[in-house]
Parts: C-alpha cells; structure tokens; sequence
C-alpha cells in the first residue's frame, strides 16, 4: 500500500472531511452535559454507519453520570486488532457554539469548540479506515473506542480501555498533535489531583483572637511546604491552582481548602508526591489537615512495542516526504492507561494545529490528508 495513495484520495476529498469536521463540532458535547453527550453520541454512531457502513459489532456501555462509550468493531483482512481510541467530549459548555461558530478562515484553519481536541482526529480515524475499505487493502480487524468523558480523566471508561487494549495488537489515539510540524506524542506526564483541607478554631478576631486557630493562616505555610515538593530535575510539577476558605475579615477562619494539580514524568514520583502530601501537619497542634484525591492518570513512559510503532510511523512519514518528530508533553490522555500496562501505544496521530483548551483552537486543513494517510499506513502495517 502506498500512502502517497491514500493520501491523494484523503485531498480529493478534503471538502467532504471538513464537512465531517463541522458536523462534529456542531454537536456541542460538554464532559458535564449528560444530555448533550447523550444525543451527541447517537450522532457520531449514525455518521460513522454511514461513511463505513454498519460494524461488526456495536456495544454502547453506560458512563453513569458520564457520557457513555461505543465501542465499534470493524473486520478486516488479518487476523490482528488494532484499537483506536476517540473521545468525543470537550471541555466547552453548551452555548459556547453560539458565540464561536464553526468557520474555515482564508488560510485553511478550521476552528470551532472541540475542533482541535479531538473531534478532527475523529474524523481522520474513521476516513482512514474508509478509504482502506474503499480500496480493498489489507487492513487489521479495528475497534474504534470512543469516550465522552476523558477531558475528565475517563472515570468510566478506564476500565474498558485497559480490557480492550489487553488483546490489540496496537492501539492507536488520535488526540491532536503538538506543535507545527504534527509531532507525535511518545511520552506524557501522569496526573494527580488533590485538595488540601485545614479545620481550625472559630473565633472574634477582635474579642477573642487568641481562642481562635486561623485555618487560613495555616493554609498559608502550607502551600509553600506543598509547592516545595515539584522536582525539576525529576520532571514533577506541582501547582497549587485554587485556594479559598474563611467567612470574614473578623472572623479566625474556620475552614480553608486548597486544589492541587501534579505531574510526573516517571512512576516513582507518586510514591513520594503522597508520603509528602500525607506529612503536611499545621504548627498549631489545634488545626487539623486532611489530604483528598489521588492518582488519576499514570505517565506514559514509551516501551519497546510503544518505541517500535513510532519507528513505523516513522517510516511511513518519510514515504509521504516528511520527517516525523516525537515529543514529550506535560498534558495526559487516554494512551498512559495502556502504557502503564506495558502495552504498544503512540499518541498525537490526530490533527495538526494548537490552542487546545483555548478560544483559538484550530486545525491545519492541509496536513489533514496527510494524517490519515498516516493512520492508514499504521493499520495496514499490522495486516502484513
């Protein structure tokens, strides 16, 4: 198979994918609007039944409070599986789509909430198999995963990630790109949230301030203790992003509490995040802290079957004329479940762009075609 093939058929049809892309950003899907995954989800299920026909098999499992999962099952002409992991939420409330259209500018950016992050490199996945099909060429069975709550950090479908990534071949995910050039994302940092909440002793500030014990003060000498636990030279990072507590400006404080977010590059770090955490006491034997939270992704740290996908990508870049990067990023997705398993995996194969999370969040039309010749070249390779 020739990805320069492919990916002349992926140009022609430009105009169809970006019009995929639109119908995709226009259902708004919000991590925390059950309702709006809801219908989002029957949506992307009828689009993909009509650009790849009916699956092999189709199970929906339900997210609970979160937004459910579908899996999609698609046979092909070798015996091997390969997972392709989508997620179909975004980080963007209803109502954003009304101030912030889908629109393609002069200079072939596509922007519109979810665009970026991920819904193009939805779009990719399911075009690359299309065409596959189209063509007849050897391709693996594939099963399409996609989630509606990863910008969450996959609550209810880490368990099925693992499950169906247990006997893949390869599993393949589509989050966007980083940077420019499209680099693919080999490495990511693991992810921990916490809160730290100090109880101290009510009191008139003014009549009685030697009754009180200030929660808030003590939560002051915290957070230097707290911050003092990122590691450079270790790749840990450790922010303390939201703080608050009290009732008055006369009042000792009661109550004060503060949200923590931790990133590791390697495992060994969680280890020593939580003894550190676990230690916090307040100088006055009367403020009690308590620590909440945990671990919610693991790092993705790249094994041998990981290191080999990307020489493959690799390979199939340079046959498309480009030279394909890899990175390491602070952000985490769905990928550190499985490499945590020790099982291959490589990220970042969806769009080409930025602004992710932000109100300039936008994809690089033109590298579109390359991408999914890209994916394509990736599932045919474990079909020969």
């Amino acid at each position: 198979m020739s990805p320069r093939r492919i990916e002349s058929l992926a140009r022609t049809a430009l105009p169809e994918i970006t019009g995929d892309l639109r119908t995709l950003v226009e259902l708004e899907t919000p991590s925390h609007d059950k309702e709006l995954l809801d219908r989002g989800l029957a949506a992307v299920e009828e689009w993909t039944h009509r650009r790849l026909g009916p699956p092999d098999l189709a199970r929906r499992y339900d997210g609970g409070p979160h937004g459910d999962m579908l899996e999609l099952l698609y046979e092909g002409t070798a015996p091997a599986t390969v997972l392709v992991l989508c997620h179909y939420d975004t980080v963007w409330p209803a109502g954003t789509l009304a101030e912030w259209p889908f629109r393609v500018t002069d200079d072939g950016s596509a922007s519109g909430p979810g665009a970026f992050d991920m819904k193009c490199g939805l779009v990719q996945a399911v075009w690359a198999l299309r065409l596959l099909r189209e063509l007849d060429l050897p391709r693996p069975a594939v099963r399409l995963f996609l989630n509606g709550d990863e910008e969450i950090g996959s609550p209810a479908s880490r368990p099925h990630i693992e499950r169906l990534s247990e006997d893949a071949a390869a599993t393949l995910v589509c989050e966007a790109s980083a940077g420019q050039e499209g680099a693919l994302k080999t490495s990511r940092k693991g992810v921990g949230l916490f809160e730290v909440t100090v109880r101290g002793v009510e009191a008139h500030a003014g009549l009685d301030p030697c009754a009180g014990a200030s929660a808030v003060h003590a939560l002051a000498e915290l957070v230097s203790r707290i911050a003092a636990l990122a590691s450079r030279e270790r790749g840990t990072t450790v922010n303390v992003g939201l703080i608050g507590g009290g009732t008055g400006t006369n009042v000792i404080a009661g109550r004060a509490h503060c949200g923590i977010d931790v990133r590791i590059a390697v495992p060994a770090e969680a280890a020593r995040i939580d003894a550190g955490l676990a230690a916090l006491r307040a100088a006055d034997p009367r403020v009690r802290v308590t620590v909440t939270g945990g671990w919610n992704r693991p790092p993705m740290v790249p094994g041998p079957g990981s290191q080999l996908l990307f020489k493959q990508a690799q390979s199939i870049a340079g046959e498309l004329g480009w030279r394909l990067a890899e990175t390491s990023v602070g952000g985490a997705s769905d990928g550190n479940f499985v490499a945590a398993l020790g099982r291959p995996v490589l990220d970042g194969l969806g769009a080409v762009g930025g602004g992710a999370h932000a109100r300039h969040e936008h994809v690089l039309l033109d590298h579109v075609p390359t991408r999914t010749a890209l994916l394509a070249g990736l599932l045919t390779a474990h079909a020969q």
